[in-house]
C-alpha cells in the first residue's frame, strides 16, 4: 500500500519501483520455496527416481522429490503424512512423572472419562498450557459452547477453524445452541446428516453427504468435492460444483436461497475444514491434557516445561499459571537441578514441588549439565571451587549457573557473590593422579585472599537478570516495580479490565505475551498483555492496527486505550489508541530495595550478611549496557 511505502521513504515515482511492486504482486500465491514435508513420504512399486526427479533435502541424508502432492496424486501414487504433535511427548513425560512420584498408572485410554471438574475448569478456559484449547479464539470459545461431553470437545476442536468462520457457521450454531434460534430442517435426510450439529456443516464427511443426500452427488463425485474443498484456496475448484449442488437441491424440494447458502458454508471449508476423525482425535489430547492439570497441575507444569518450545505460552507463562494453581516452584539449583525440570517431595503428600531444571540456563549445554549432575551423584558441592575442580565444567559454564543465580539455593552466593568466587579459580591445569586425589579431599580455595563485601542488587536488576538468563523469575513481576508510574497515568490493572462493565473505557498495561493474526479473523490483531495481576486479552482492528504497526509489531510492552468488550464471561479491551512502554522498562534496574529470592522448605539456603558497598563496580554481563528486560514475545500469524 502507498502508506507503507512511504513509511520506509521509497518513491513510487520510481518507474523501477512500480514495476518491481507489480511483478512482486504477479508472484502472490505461487510457490516460494522447494521444502520438505516434516513428515510425509511416497511409496511406489518401482524405483522412485525411475518415476521422479529427486534431489537432496536440507537435512542431512534425505532426500526430497521436486513435484508436489497435486502432481503426485495425479500419478495416483501413495502419499503417507505422519504428523507429530508436541503434546504426545508432553502427555508421555507427564504421565511417567505420574506414575514414578505418585503411582498412579495411566495413559491416554485410561484417563478418566467424561470428569465434571475437569470440564468445570474447561468451561472456564483455564486451559493455558493444554492442548489445541489454549489460543485467544478457543479461550474465548470455551465459556460460549460451555463443554460438558466429550462431543462438545469435539465441535469445540472443529468450530474455532477459518473454514467454519469463513462460512459463516459459528454464530448460527451457538445461537441454536443457546436456545436463541430455533433448528429447522427443511427435509429429514438433513437432520439425519447434521442433527448433532444442529443443522450446521462442520466437518468434511457431513459436507459431502449433504452432497450426496440432499443434490445427489455419487460418492466418487463426493469425493472430487472434497478433494476441491481443500485445495479451492489455490485453485477455486469449489465453485465449479456449485451449479451441481444448487441445481440438485432446488430439484429435490430445498428453496433456492437455503441452498445457495448451503453452498457458501461448504465453499468456506477451504483448505481448513476439519474431517470429524481428526477433531475427535484432538478433543481426546485436550481432554486427557486438560485433566492432567485440573487433576495433577504439579506433574502438568513439570512435563510442559520439559517439552518446550510448544503451544502459544513461553515457560515464564506457565510458570505463573502453574503458581495460580498452587503449584510451589523452586529455582535452578546446582546440587539439585537436574537437565529437565523434576518434582521434589512438599509438606503435602498428594502434591510436590517444581524445581526448574539446567535447560533454562541461558547458553549451557547438555553436556555440561549432565557433568554437573555425574559429578554430584556422591555427595552435594560444597563451593565453588569444589564444583570446579570435580565436575570439571569450563569457568564459562559456571558463569551462565551464576548468572541464573545457581549458586543461591545450594551455597547462599547471590550472582555477584558467585561470579566473584568463579573470577578467583585459577586458570591453569588441574592436578593430576595421587594429587588430584589429595585435594579433591581437601578443598582449599584457589586464591587466599579477604572476604569482599559486594553490594546487592535491587530487587528489580534481579528480575531483569532473571528474564535474561533463565527467561522466568520467580520473584515479583516486572510490571508491579512500575505499577505507581502506571497509576499516576491512569493505567488500570489487567484484572481490574477484566472486571469491568461492558462498554467501559479503560487503560492498561503490560509485558506482549503473544500477538496473533489469523487468516481466518481479517482486519483484526489479538494481543494478550500480562501484568502481575493477570492477563488483557486486546483486540486491534486493522485502522488502529495501522496508525499503530511499528508499536504493534516491536513493543516488549504495549500501553493501550479501549474500551472493555464482555460477552459472558468472555472479555476483549477493543483497543483505540497504543503506546510503546519499552523505554520504561528500562529503568526496572533500579526499581526496588534488595530482598532474598524465596526458596522452597527444602532448599536449606545459608545466607551471609548484606554487607556494604565496596569500591568499583561488578556488573554481570549484559548490565552495563542497560537494565532494558529481555521479554520474548511468541508470534503466530
Amino acid at each position: 500500500q502507498a502508506k507503507h511505502v512511504e513509511e520506509l521513504n521509497l518513491n513510487l515515482a520510481d518507474r523501477r519501483l512500480r514495476l518491481t511492486l507489480e511483478l512482486a504482486g504477479q508472484l502472490m500465491g505461487a510457490p516460494r520455496h522447494l521444502s520438505q514435508h516434516p513428515g510425509g513420504f511416497v511409496l511406489t512399486h518401482d524405483r522412485l527416481d525411475e518415476l521422479v526427479p529427486i534431489e537432496p533435502a536440507a537435512m542431512k541424508d534425505r532426500q526430497v522429490i521436486e513435484w508436489d502432492k497435486d502432481d503426485i496424486d495425479a500419478l495416483k501414487f501413495m502419499k503417507v503424512d505422519c504428523l507429530a504433535l508436541g503434546m504426545m511427548s508432553c502427555m508421555k513425560r507427564g504421565l511417567d512423572l505420574l506414575k514414578a512420584h505418585k503411582g498412579i498408572d495411566l495413559d491416554l485410554a485410561t484417563i478418566p472419562a467424561e470428569d465434571p471438574r475437569t470440564y468445570a475448569m474447561i468451561r472456564k478456559a483455564d486451559t493455558l498450557g493444554v492442548f489445541q484449547i489454549e489460543s485467544r479464539a478457543q479461550m474465548a470459545m470455551l465459556p460460549r459452547i460451555k463443554p460438558r461431553t466429550f462431543y462438545d470437545l469435539v465441535i469445540e476442536v472443529a468450530i474455532v477453524r477459518p473454514g467454519p468462520i469463513q462460512g459463516d457457521m459459528v454464530h448460527p450454531y451457538l445461537r441454536r445452541r443457546e436456545g436463541k434460534e430455533p433448528v429447522v430442517f427443511p427435509k429429514p435426510e438433513l437432520e439425519t446428516v447434521l442433527g448433532k450439529t444442529l443443522g450446521v456443516p462442520l466437518f468434511q464427511e457431513q459436507a459431502m453427504r449433504v452432497a450426496i443426500e440432499c443434490a445427489g452427488f455419487t460418492a466418487g463425485e463426493a469425493d472430487q468435492l472434497r478433494r476441491a474443498m481443500a485445495t479451492f484456496k489455490h485453485t477455486g475448484g469449489v465453485s465449479g460444483f456449485k451449479e451441481k449442488l444448487v441445481g440438485g437441491m432446488v430439484a429435490r424440494g430445498y428453496h433456492l436461497e437455503f441452498a445457495e447458502k448451503t453452498f457458501s458454508q461448504l465453499e468456506g471449508f477451504g483448505s481448513y475444514g476439519f474431517p470429524e476423525s481428526h477433531a475427535a482425535s484432538f478433543a481426546l489430547i485436550a481432554y486427557a491434557s486438560s485433566w492432567l492439570k485440573c487433576w495433577h497441575p504439579d506433574v502438568f507444569c513439570a512435563a510442559l516445561l520439559n517439552a518446550q518450545p510448544m503451544g502459544f505460552y513461553a515457560p515464564a507463562q506457565i510458570v505463573r499459571d502453574a503458581r495460580e494453581h498452587g503449584v510451589e516452584v523452586r529455582p535452578v539449583c546446582i546440587n539439585a537441578s537436574r537437565w529437565d525440570s523434576t518434582l521434589e517431595p512438599t509438606d503435602s503428600p498428594d502434591r510436590f514441588a517444581v524445581r526448574l531444571g539446567l535447560r533454562h540456563v541461558r547458553g549451557l549445554s547438555n553436556v555440561d549439565a549432565a557433568k554437573l549432575v555425574l559429578a554430584r551423584a556422591d555427595r552435594p558441592f560444597a563451593s565453588v571451587d569444589d564444583l570446579w575442580r570435580r565436575a570439571g565444567v569450563p569457568a564459562a559454564s559456571l558463569v551462565q549457573i551464576a548468572e541464573a543465580d545457581g549458586f543461591r539455593a545450594a551455597m547462599g552466593l547471590a550472582r555477584r557473590e558467585a561470579l566473584w568466587a568463579i573470577k578467583a579459580l585459577r586458570d591453569e591445569p588441574l592436578p593430576l593422579f595421587a594429587a588430584a586425589t589429595a585435594r579433591e579431599q581437601a578443598i582449599v580455595p584457589e586464591v587466599d585472599e579477604p572476604p569482599v563485601a559486594l553490594r546487592a542488587m535491587t530487587a528489580g536488576r534481579e528480575v531483569v537478570e532473571d528474564y535474561g538468563h533463565v527467561g522466568l523469575t520467580l520473584r515479583a513481576h516486572p510490571v508491579s516495580f512500575l505499577r505507581e508510574d502506571l497509576a499516576r497515568d491512569r493505567y488500570m490493572t489487567c484484572a481490574a479490565a477484566s472486571a469491568g462493565k461492558d462498554f467501559q473505557s479503560c487503560r492498561v498495561a503490560g509485558l506482549v505475551l503473544v500477538r496473533q493474526k489469523p487468516g481466518s479473523a481479517k482486519n483484526v490483531t489479538f494481543i494478550t498483555l500480562e501484568d502481575e495481576t493477570g492477563v488483557a486479552n486486546l483486540v486491534v482492528w486493522e485502522q488502529v492496527y495501522e496508525k499503530h504497526r511499528r508499536t504493534v509489531l516491536t513493543s516488549s510492552m504495549l500501553g493501550v486505550a479501549g474500551r472493555i468488550q464482555r460477552e459472558g464471561d468472555v472479555v476483549h479491551v477493543i483497543a483505540y489508541k497504543l503506546e510503546d512502554l519499552t523505554p520504561v522498562l528500562s529503568s526496572l534496574g533500579q526499581r526496588g530495595m534488595p530482598f532474598p529470592l524465596p526458596h522452597g522448605s527444602g532448599d536449606e539456603a545459608r545466607r551471609g550478611p548484606a554487607g556494604s558497598d565496596r569500591p568499583g563496580r561488578m556488573t554481570t554481563r549484559g548490565e552495563a549496557a542497560g537494565d532494558l528486560l529481555k521479554q520474548r514475545s511468541r508470534n503466530f500469524h
